[in-house]
């Protein structure tokens, strides 16, 4: 779904559109261009610009660009005309000034009017969207005409779908090379963190439209999880400057999970996000209770390794207060150059369900939690060890297991986020212990 140009010349006017090209090969370059067959030849002769060669117009190009134009993603066309000496072989414009007109296409006839169109694009941000299909429990089609609706007006949107065969990082490399002014990353977390990975120390500002389950990294940052929301940010342009991640070499955005957040993630498979939503995770988490057991585990932090018996690390760069595990320290800053570590120690399952208590109230109470079996700390990197090995969770998908080495990357990533962060997302959170010792959260969330 490339935005698109056409451009087509009478003959006594293609040395014209060949200079006007190449004056302005740096917006046209954004774009996917299409010509009639000897104009493209042209532009092709004096610039390095790709054009995509339709027919000549005697035999019909002109045609196929209208063609073009009712697909809805040709957004300007280019036909300078010989308004005295025309050809009777030449292309006619009357076709395609009706076609344009009826799709509110602009359409330019001669230079100046040629320019009053590409000083306008250069005037408008271009933004390449990269929307994952099978995000969420919503009509994507919907959603994505939604984006469509609410973005167009101010920023020139190139939609790209993601695809099983189709990796983000090759799209946002693409979006790099056409000269993005933003990258804008619509699915789960998944996919937000895939884009936000490739983006990372490029400078380009990042947009998040989340449709996911979670939206972990969208709520730790303060970002709308509606559309609506998440659009009106993106069309303010705030940005916010914040810490990426690496873990054994490869981006992270949120956190690192070992032990028992892995086992609950693996729990919470796509079936079951699909038919209850964030519940999963929750149901998973009480599940993953009932097999509680702790694990050997060494821990390397500026030089000094230590030994623990654990049931669960949570590293993180970024969080939710409702990623509850990673709230050691009351709250995960997302702009301090440091990974919050969380070590959970507990023996029994009694003790974890006491633990993820305080661990909530740390994070309601923004506080340090106040356990001896629950240990805390900063650092800029950390290198864990464990025996035998752990299944490892990143940015809520499994990726391996230990040993893994994770460092953090100061100001990392420009986002397009609000300055600061509102107050926590949950107008109450009661938690339980019922008399079967499951644990039971009870999340009540304001009403759209």
């Amino acid at each position: 779904m490339s935005l698109t140009i056409a451009l087509i010349a009478h003959d006594t006017k293609k040395d014209d559109i060949a200079t006007f090209a190449q004056q302005h090969v740096s917006i046209l370059s954004r774009y996917r261009l299409i010509a009639t067959g000897t104009t493209g030849q042209r532009i092709q002769q004096t610039t390095a610009l790709q054009v995509e060669c339709m027919l000549s117009g005697p035999l019909g190009g002109d045609a196929q660009i209208a063609a073009e134009v009712t697909t809805g993603n040709v957004i300007a066309v280019i036909f300078l005309i010989d308004p005295l000496y025309a050809q009777p072989h030449e292309p006619d414009i009357q076709a395609l000034l009706r076609i344009c007109n009826v799709h509110n296409v602009p359409l330019a006839t001669n230079l100046a009017t040629a320019e009053a169109i590409i000083t306008n694009f250069a005037k408008s941000r271009f933004g390449y969207l990269i929307f994952n299909p099978v995000s969420g429990q919503g009509n994507a089609e919907q959603e994505l005409a939604l984006i469509q609706q609410l973005l167009k007006p101010q920023i020139h949107l190139d939609v790209h779908f993601t695809s099983p065969d189709i990796n983000p990082v090759e799209l946002v490399q693409d979006a790099i090379a056409t000269g993005a002014d933003l990258i804008i990353a619509s699915g789960g977390d998944g996919t937000v963190s895939a884009v936000a990975g490739a983006v990372i120390s490029t400078g380009i500002p990042l947009g998040i439209i989340a449709r996911g389950t979670a939206n972990a990294f969208a709520v730790a940052l303060g970002i709308p999880t509606n559309i609506a929301g998440a659009c009106e940010l993106i069309l303010t342009g705030t940005t916010r400057i914040v810490d990426a991640a690496r873990y054994n070499q490869e981006p992270m955005i949120l956190l690192a999970g070992i032990g028992f957040e892995a086992e609950m993630v693996e729990r919470a498979n796509r079936e079951a996000k699909n038919r209850l939503g964030a519940l999963a995770y929750i149901l998973a988490g009480m599940q993953q209770l009932n097999d509680h057991k702790v694990f050997e585990a060494k821990i390397e932090v500026e030089g000094v390794v230590s030994d623990f018996q654990a049931a669960a690390i949570t590293i993180a760069n970024a969080a939710p207060p409702t990623s509850v595990l990673a709230q050691g320290m009351g709250e995960v800053i997302p702009n301090d150059g440091l990974l919050e570590v969380t070590i959970a120690t507990q023996n029994t399952r009694i003790d974890a369900i006491d633990a993820i208590v305080d661990l909530l109230g740390a994070a309601l109470m923004r506080s340090t939690v106040r356990r001896e079996d629950t240990i805390c700390l900063r650092t800029q990197r950390i290198k864990v060890t464990t025996e035998p090995p752990q299944k490892v969770v990143v940015d809520g998908e499994i990726v391996g297991t230990t040993p893994v080495e994770i460092e953090c990357i100061p100001n990392g990533l420009t986002v397009i986020a609000p300055l600061t962060l509102p107050a926590i997302a949950m107008n109450e959170v009661l938690v339980t212990e019922s008399s079967q010792s499951d644990l039971e959260v009870i999340i009540d969330t304001p009403s759209p």
